[in-house]
């Protein structure tokens, strides 16, 4: 959500380091050593940088997405925990076949999503800037307030270059990927809907009605089912993705970020109002379990095994790891005022925190 920062600067490319009940699932390993071990700070990222999230390309690449304070997404090198890329969200729209707006815009990149094949990263751009784009819209709203619609922008990861843009609803929030390319997913916070836009011809396929403040979205494997948070609701919309059918389950109030157990039957959620994390049995259809972790409880992300879940705390400045066998907690720590995003990166078995007032913390695991 946007939020104001005092002494705005230009975008920057300069970055510096230092280093400083039942079993929810079965089949995960309750003593796996990522699920009880504790977490440390290794280094700290600072630099021109105002994260509202932070991704793992599970490939050894971490973007960053600095919003409307620093008008960029960055990216790291998860060997070094060093800064390969700063990438400007200023595009021309006309050149990419938008003609009605002329001259350059600038965006507000909020998340991120990498293709499954590697080779590109997407981004949602909370507002657009520039000529044509008079009304931006707020975290309190709805379709009838007739803000401005945005887009999702595209880079292309060999040359760092936007290369495509494609238009959606108001306020985007996340974007994820299908798993084979198909579609493109985005949840538009005031429009209340998400839109599913073609890989292959760019075009809009489907704006699918969710509800009071979509935002969390999570895929299966097979590329068949979406999940959707609807935050300002008390559930998680189940889409059909053949044909755009829903189905709607009740997992708790204010729903924000979902992730999937690498089995695909439980669906993990943060809770934001109540600071929680909830866990549902997607068999059985049922409330498994919740667990407490702090304050607005944001992003979640889950461990390449399955075994730790990690989710920051906004209002309490910690992130916390819990075990996904059993949701009990393993570690609180305190990390940084207003930690928003929070990444899990494979390769390196780090976690990523991104820290909403401009700094990036690792931690090891």
């Amino acid at each position: 959500m946007r939020r104001t920062l005092v002494a705005i600067v230009a975008t920057g490319v300069a970055a510096a380091l230092s280093f400083v009940a039942p079993s929810v699932q079965a089949s995960e390993s309750a003593t796996s050593t990522i699920a009880t071990s504790k977490m440390k700070v290794i280094a700290t990222i600072n630099g021109s940088i105002a994260p509202k999230s932070v991704l793992s390309s599970g490939t050894g690449l971490v973007s960053a997405h600095n919003m409307m304070y620093r008008h960029s997404v960055t990216i790291y090198d998860t060997t070094k925990n060093a800064l390969i890329a700063t990438v400007p969200d200023t595009v021309r729209l006309s050149d990419f076949g938008y003609k009605k707006y002329s001259g350059s815009y600038r965006g507000a990149p909020v998340e991120g999503a990498f293709s499954p094949d590697g080779k590109y990263l997407y981004f949602t751009n909370y507002a657009m800037y520039g000529k044509g784009f008079t009304k931006e819209g707020t975290d309190k709203c709805s379709p009838a307030d007739g803000y401005d619609t945005s887009f999702l922008s595209r880079v292309n990861l060999t040359n760092y270059k936007i290369d495509a843009v494609y238009p959606v609803g108001s306020v985007p929030k996340v974007v994820q990927v299908t798993p084979d390319n198909k579609y493109i997913l985005v949840s538009n916070w005031c429009s209340y809907t998400v839109t599913v836009i073609s890989v292959e011809t760019g075009k809009t396929a489907a704006n699918i009605k969710i509800g009071r403040y979509p935002r969390g979205i999570a895929i299966t494997k097979d590329s068949l089912y979406a999940y959707v948070a609807e935050m300002g609701g008390s559930g998680i919309h189940r889409i059909n993705l053949q044909d755009f059918s829903k189905t709607f389950i009740p997992v708790g109030s204010n729903p924000r970020a979902i992730v999937l157990s690498p089995d695909e039957k439980t669906l993990y959620v943060t809770l934001n109002i109540s600071g929680k994390v909830a866990a549902w049995d997607l068999e059985a259809n049922k409330l498994i379990k919740t667990v407490s972790t702090g304050k607005a409880a944001r992003s979640l992300d889950i461990s390449d095994d399955g075994s730790a879940l990690f989710v920051v705390n906004f209002g309490s400045g910690t992130m916390s790891k819990v075990r996904a066998s059993d949701l009990k907690l393993i570690q609180t720590i305190r990390v940084c005022n207003e930690p928003i995003g929070i990444t899990f990166d494979a390769p390196s078995q780090n976690t990523w925190v991104a820290c909403y007032g401009g700094s990036i913390k690792v931690l090891s695991n």
